[in-house]
């Protein structure tokens, strides 16, 4: 791949913030909203701390780090709706830039997302809340990690849906992600899950991360066997959605559909 195609696409998305107050918002308010939501039933929650011990301590943390997940899928997807709404997609086709460069590209804005929402939300949680993401300790980053490379297969995944069924498939972007909530066991342990669907629930490497993070909290363990399980599973995925992509990438030039695409 060619760094420098990688790097320009990247510049090319990083200037539609410099004078756009909307994606400034996606990146700041939204998330900001999402924690003072989610902080006041904390807050209500507190009052109940003999009856529910460390739960408000689980909440936090899990919305934090769901928003790594959901950002990081939405850096992928929005980036690929962002050239359809402008026209641009046959440009940089017609160019020399590969599939797999424009995916590196987007991956990179995702981690961009990522990290400037973390930031934020990491902040306003200890400044309105008290809450110090960070008493996970150093088992935080291999968490976050995880829940990037969960983010790219779903937004890589969503990105081919698009791509193969046009305009009307575009709601996936924003809605894929919370197709996979339920079984990420967010706010919940996997236990409380009906058997059938918990079966589902443990071949989705988010559950296994959030499954760690409230395992690490309860009892200071290392999480080695959810991070093993999560990071071999994203593995294999990430894997089998690259391919996917690139097929229906395939697909689609060969049909001449990608001309129609948003259309």
């Amino acid at each position: 791949m060619a760094y420098h195609r990688i790097a320009a696409l990247v510049i090319r998305h990083l200037y539609l913030y410099r004078r756009s107050l909307p994606r400034v918002m996606e990146i700041i308010y939204w998330p900001f909203l999402d924690l003072v939501v989610w902080g006041f039933i904390t807050v209500y929650l507190a009052t109940f701390q003999g009856q529910m011990p460390a739960v408000v301590t689980f909440l936090l943390g899990a919305l934090i780090l769901w928003d790594v997940l959901f950002r990081s899928q939405q850096g992928i997807t929005i980036s690929f709706l962002e050239e359809i709404w402008a026209r641009n997609l046959m440009n940089l086709f017609a160019s020399p830039l590969t599939p797999s460069e424009f995916l590196a590209a987007t991956m990179v804005m995702s981690l961009f997302k990522v990290t400037a929402v973390s930031m934020v939300m990491s902040v306003c949680a200890w400044i309105f809340y008290g809450y110090n993401v960070f008493i996970i300790g150093l088992w935080l980053m291999p968490f976050i990690v995880n829940l990037v490379l969960t983010g790219w297969i779903i937004g890589v995944f969503t990105t081919s849906l698009i791509m193969r069924f046009g305009q009307e498939a575009e709601v996936l972007a924003w809605s894929m992600v919370f197709l996979f909530q339920p079984i990420s066991c967010v706010f919940y342990p996997m236990e409380v899950l009906p058997s059938w669907l918990r079966a589902v629930a443990s071949i989705n490497p988010a559950a296994h991360v959030f499954e760690g993070m409230r395992g690490l909290l309860a009892t200071h363990a290392a999480p080695l066997s959810s991070l093993s399980l999560a990071s071999g599973l994203n593995l294999v995925y990430l894997g089998a959605v690259i391919l996917w992509f690139h097929h229906t990438f395939s697909v689609c030039k060969d049909r001449g559909s990608l001309v129609r695409v948003g259309e």
